[in-house]
């Protein structure tokens, strides 16, 4: 900081406040903390009575804090990503379009142990639909060491992108329900209009929803049909607990699946299936999708539609934040559900 006349101070930022008062009338702030001198601004200066400013001066080593939050922002946004402009030090990144939220939390941790740097963000790996608020950029102090924003950027370079918005495949899903209570009609089935409707509102479509006994060929020849005729997804409703007439499991694997992951940490959703024949994604949907709002398959096919290979891994590190509290009012994915660290 550095007192300057006001006639050399264009340029450079004001350290602190400057109150304007019209006796009678009105008393407040003319310009603020961080604002850049214009030449402009001189006169009206100088009627407030302000001779010399107490100033930080921008020069090649140093930012402005609205120049520096640009840069962070620039740094870390990918694809579907828009910018705000600067208010008061903070940039917004935008989604630009609807999709799944991907964030690179490791070079995101790196950022943000550069010192008086800020960028956060939501939680990766959910939905946004486009205007959503992802993230802010900005720095502590009104001015920063240019060195630390290009220590930013070269993260930036290194991890690209950092923040970024997947767009979701339209893809078209097969279904197979099992049980013999719905094969032979003595229950309505409940499953198929909750995956239409989800499968729908991802933007991808039904091809075609097949009926099967408990029964192992069946099922597997069933699955087998509906890629022959075009499937590029497979879901499976039913028959996934360890009952032993519960064969769904098996009908997947006889007809060519590899499976992923049998189980996982997720409740409700831990007898989840998935499996792979081919590229073709196998899910066996366990019960509680169907009555649940918000359940494993809310977490994992978006990812999926998103063109991500789902591995074990992924599966497994859901288990801190899988635990969903069935609220009343789901406010689902405005929650910790699915969001571990």
């Amino acid at each position: 900081m550095k007192v300057v006349p006001v006639y050399e101070a264009e340029g450079m930022v004001l350290c602190h406040d400057i109150t304007e008062i019209v006796p009678g009338k009105s008393k407040g702030r003319a310009f603020k903390k961080g604002h850049v001198v214009k030449r402009e601004d001189v006169p009206k200066l100088l009627n407030l009575g302000k001779e010399h400013l107490y100033v930080w001066e921008v020069n090649e080593n140093a930012l402005h804090e609205n120049d520096a939050a640009i840069r962070i922002a620039q740094a870390a946004a990918g694809q579907g990503i828009t910018l705000t402009e600067p208010v008061e030090g903070k940039v917004e990144l935008r989604a630009k379009m609807a999709g799944l939220l991907k964030i690179n939390t490791s070079a995101l941790d790196k950022i943000n142990d550069i010192d008086e740097i800020v960028l956060a963000t939501i939680h990766s790996n959910q939905m946004v639909g486009a205007g959503d608020v992802i993230a802010g950029s900005r720095v502590v102090p009104l001015v920063i060491n240019t060195d630390k924003i290009r220590n930013v950027e070269k993260i930036g370079e290194a991890f690209f992108p950092i923040v970024e918005i997947k767009p979701l495949r339209s893809l078209k899903v097969g279904v197979v329900t099992t049980g013999s209570e719905v094969y032979h009609g003595r229950i309505q089935d409940q499953f198929g209009p909750v995956i239409q409707r989800k499968i729908t509102e991802l933007g991808s479509q039904i091809l075609r929803q097949i009926f099967s006994d408990d029964n192992v060929t069946m099922i597997s020849e069933s699955i087998q049909t509906l890629i022959k005729e075009g499937a590029e997804m497979i879901i499976t409703t039913g028959g996934m607990s360890v009952d032993p007439d519960d064969v769904t499991p098996v009908g997947i694997k006889e007809a060519g699946g590899y499976v992923i992951s049998y189980g996982a940490p997720v409740l409700p959703g831990s007898m989840f299936m998935l499996a792979r024949i081919g590229n073709i994604p196998v899910l066996g949907l366990p019960g509680c999708v169907m009555y649940h709002k918000t359940t494993i398959f809310d977490l994992l096919v978006p990812r999926i539609l998103a063109g991500e290979e789902i591995t074990r891994k992924d599966i497994t590190r859901l288990a801190h934040g899988g635990f969903c509290f069935n609220c009343d009012l789901c406010q689902y994915p405005h929650c910790t559900f699915g969001k571990g660290s």
